[in-house]
């Protein structure tokens, strides 16, 4: 029975082999690619866009503030005519009823009509048309700049995933010599118990190992399709079809002397343009509410013609006389208007608004901070991650070393499962660490890149 589970145990780790080992990774897509796909696809540029249609419509909309009112009117009205001398305010309710003067009421029915064409334009105000435009533009020049702003860090989030799968691609590839290891551990330790040099607890012991190894495969795995989906949610490419470039420290650490020669080039960084510009949109709109409450010079102008079945002898006629037009009139003006009470609701409004522009400045000032303190914090993680690399070679090597050594002892009966198990691990961690050194290597240059708005420039070298 025990012979049997022993073959059990070893046709599974085979079975298990080619089954990770099956795991291939397509073509690498480079990290150019990927980005340009994710430019040109990403649903979230899609909302974008369309709000920068949304501040262009506005500012057209805007433009056309200045247009005039030219309207046209046409009733035709039934009823009696009876009316008494004295003033009233009509409230917007009490309907007009010319003439009608009489020693008594006449409920006789009457037909009148009129036709009204007038004019209303607003032809100064005192910049107020202008400062709106300007405004109206602010607005448009801050929502591409938030567009920019939104491809920028999308570039960013997609950089980090590819190089968080770039990572997870090679610590499959460690997982996977490492479930090589065990299996190999095992069927060594299964030959030794059935000659009896080793006791049947060690068989026990290194089929845990195993199985833990390939737990941490199966949990890698699962991580690695996630990764997969954000990015192919984000490009519109196949899962399938995204597979990270695992040569690529090489040519970063080749670029990396050219990009450390320039500093923090703020003046057009994506991420400090759209602040930039908020605030002047901000400032655009303190001096809209300045010149909006400024006095109005209007042009008012109408001509109207009409009609009455009453006569100047106030006989009342046919009906169909007061569809007649009988009389024209015509008149143009000019004028002045300005509220007095608008003094307050300016300076009420004024204030609003410049805190809405104390607003806008400090997160421009924040904003600069948190960039120019990204790239020395780059600096120093870069700094680290030279030394991380110089160094860690070093332990890989002995680490290797160290197991060899051990499992030549082991299969010796020199030393114990417990000393092997933990010289494994002691690799295992070596090779791990080897790959995070790597991975916080690509990511700190480029966290660099994108603090210093390099980012283009590092991409594209890497075509």
């Amino acid at each position: 029975m025990k012979r049997i589970q022993q073959v059990s145990c070893f046709i599974l780790c085979l079975c298990f082999g080619q089954q990770v080992s099956a795991q291939d990774f397509s073509k690498p897509l480079a990290i150019p690619d990927l980005l340009n796909h994710v430019m040109a696809f990403s649903p979230k540029l899609a909302t974008d866009s369309s709000a920068i249609q949304i501040s262009e419509s506005l500012l057209k909309e805007t433009n056309a503030n200045a247009l005039p009112n030219l309207r046209l009117s046409y009733q035709a009205d039934l009823g009696s005519n009876n009316n008494v001398a004295g003033p009233y305010m009509a409230f917007g309710i009490v309907p007009s009823n010319s003439r009608g003067v009489r020693t008594t009421s006449n409920m006789q029915a009457s037909l009148s009509n009129l036709g009204i064409v007038s004019l209303d334009w607003e032809i100064y105000n005192f910049g107020a048309y202008q400062a709106a435009n300007n405004a109206a533009r602010a607005t448009l020049d801050a929502e591409r700049s938030r567009y920019a702003q939104s491809r920028f860090q999308l570039k960013a989030q997609a950089l980090d995933d590819y190089l968080s799968m770039m990572k997870i691609q090679d610590l499959l590839e460690i997982q996977r010599n490492n479930i090589t290891r065990n299996g190999q551990i095992s069927r060594s330790i299964g030959s030794l118990a059935r000659s009896g040099i080793r006791p049947g607890v060690d068989t026990s012991i290194a089929n845990a190992e195993l199985s833990k190894s390939r737990l941490n495969y199966i949990e890698l795995e699962n991580t690695y399709k996630k990764v997969q989906l954000n990015l192919a949610a984000i490009s519109g490419i196949a899962k399938d079809s995204i597979v990270a470039d695992t040569s690529l420290l090489d040519k970063l650490r080749l670029l990396e002397i050219s990009l450390s020669v320039n500093l923090t080039d703020s003046s057009s960084h994506p991420l400090l343009d759209f602040y930039r510009k908020s605030y002047q949109a901000s400032m655009e709109k303190e001096s809209l509410v300045k010149k909006s409450y400024n006095p109005k010079i209007s042009l008012q102008a109408a001509a109207w013609s009409r009609g009455s079945s009453i006569d100047a002898n106030d006989n009342f006629n046919h009906l169909s006389t007061g569809l007649e037009w009988q009389r024209q009139n015509y008149f143009v003006g000019l004028g002045i208007s300005y509220n007095l009470f608008d003094l307050k609701r300016r300076q009420l409004k004024l204030r609003t608004q410049k805190a809405n522009s104390t607003y806008n400045l400090k997160n421009l000032q924040q904003e600069r901070q948190l960039l120019s303190n990204a790239a020395l914090q780059a600096d120093v993680e870069l700094q680290t991650a030279h030394k991380r690399l110089t160094e860690i070679p070093r332990q890989l090597q002995a680490a290797r070393a160290g197991y060899r050594q051990k499992l030549s002892l082991y299969k010796n009966g020199l030393t114990d499962i417990i000393s092997l198990d933990a010289a494994l691990n002691i690799l295992y961690r070596a090779e791990t660490d080897y790959v995070s050194a790597k991975y916080l290597y690509s990511r700190a240059l480029f966290q660099k890149a994108i603090a210093t708005n390099q980012i283009d420039s590092l991409l594209n070298s890497l075509k």
